[in-house]
């Protein structure tokens, strides 16, 4: 039935369109972005974008209705690797930090932030640590400081144009506890400030169990077997997390769904 519709969609528009005034066009594109089926548009986008292109409608137009707009210009990507041990230590003190810059539009990796950074109170990684993480003493010793990674993200911040009032970006975890357990509670305690991009975030196992109905107990293993991806890299691999992150987060998108802030206002 989907398929039929969509079918009669196309062909209303291909053969409406020479007479669409130009000014409406851009909104007909977007009700059919909305409107169709994704697997109408996969299965016919070459036709639509074939058959709409002559009429103003650019050739892109199928990529572009694979999945309807996002809120937001940028998502930034994040998972921190921490100090560990069992029973655990405290403080914990980060010692990885990644964070992809996601296109909003496309939701493909613009840009990327991934330091190592030297940890101060425990400086020695334990055995559990490096079997957890595969970060190994040689990757944290000689490393910046946490308030020096910080100033640099803020610089990589500013020449990504993410600092910019107009653009809008929020950051992504898999979790709350990056951003509003992990670095609040070290920055507290080595007395730095936290800045406000940090203070918002999109948690995305709440943003899964809104578009699939169901709680990832196991997080990115989970949501990766509930939408049928290979888990890239290895698990707890900062950096591998947050490819795991995009991908899941790309997925979703194709499939419709809208991201939001999950997090409670500071």
């Amino acid at each position: 039935v989907s398929d039929a519709s969509g079918c009669s969609m196309i062909a209303l528009l291909h053969t409406g369109a020479a007479k669409f005034p130009q000014n409406l066009l851009p909104r007909a594109r977007q009700a059919v972005c909305s409107l169709l089926p994704a697997c109408v548009l996969k299965g016919y986008g070459s036709i639509v974008s074939r058959k709409l292109a002559s009429h103003g409608f650019g050739a892109s137009m199928a990529a572009m209705s694979s999945f309807p707009p996002q809120r937001y210009h940028y998502f930034l990507v994040l998972d921190f690797e921490a100090t560990c041990d069992k029973p655990q230590i405290h403080p914990q003190e980060i010692i990885e930090f990644p964070i992809l810059k996601l296109n909003g539009r496309t939701m493909e990796i613009e840009s990327t932030f991934h330091m190592y950074v030297q940890p101060v109170v425990h400086p020695q990684l334990t055995p559990f640590c490096t079997e957890l993480t595969g970060i190994i003493q040689g990757m944290v010793d000689g490393q910046p400081s946490l308030q020096q990674v910080l100033e640099r993200v803020d610089e990589w911040m500013a020449k990504e144009g993410l600092l910019d009032p107009s653009v809008k970006s929020i950051f992504v975890t898999c979790g709350d506890w990056d951003l509003k357990v992990m670095l609040p509670g070290q920055c507290q305690y080595l007395g730095l400030p936290v800045a406000d991009y940090f203070k918002q975030w999109i948690n995305l196992k709440k943003a899964y169990s809104f578009a699939m109905g169901s709680w990832p107990k196991n997080g990115l293993l989970d949501m990766n077997k509930g939408l049928n991806l290979q888990h890239i890299g290895r698990p707890h691999s900062g950096i591998d997390d947050c490819k795991n992150i995009a991908n899941i987060m790309k997925t979703l998108a194709h499939r419709g769904f809208i991201f939001k802030q999950t997090s409670k206002p500071f």
